[in-house]
């Protein structure tokens, strides 16, 4: 298992993408519509340690208070099923079973820390 990157949640996309691209240096990757979730993702990433953080926007947020920031930290797994059943075995809470998002390439689950901190596993190979 492997950390692939800390999500936090935005007031505004665009300007959040110009603020850490253009002030913090970081380089713009992916950036895709949940509709699902009522949701919009984007990716900035430290080209030189690889670090990715996900930004996310949610439609109907009106309010953000402390402690929403955060959003969640998502780990890479090799086999996710497995995983999941391991955590459990050991008193993890399941928040999100076993999924893939529509038009997603990699089935993910969330699980939570013991500090209620949502952790995504996301399966790859």
């Amino acid at each position: 298992m492997r950390i692939s990157h800390t999500s936090i949640t935005v007031r505004d996309m665009d300007e959040s993408l110009r603020f850490y691209t253009q002030v913090m240096g970081l380089k713009a990757g992916a950036r895709r519509a949940i509709p699902e979730n009522r949701a919009e993702i984007a990716f900035v990433e430290d080209p030189s340690s690889g670090m990715r953080i996900e930004l996310t926007y949610w439609q109907d947020k009106k309010e953000i208070v402390e402690g929403d920031l955060l959003d969640h930290i998502g780990f890479e797994v090799t086999d996710l099923k497995g995983t999941v059943e391991k955590m459990r075995a050991n008193g993890v809470k399941i928040l999100k079973e076993p999924y893939t998002l529509k038009g997603g390439k990699h089935p993910i689950a969330f699980v939570s820390d013991p500090n209620g901190v949502w952790l995504e596993l996301v399966e790859r190979e």
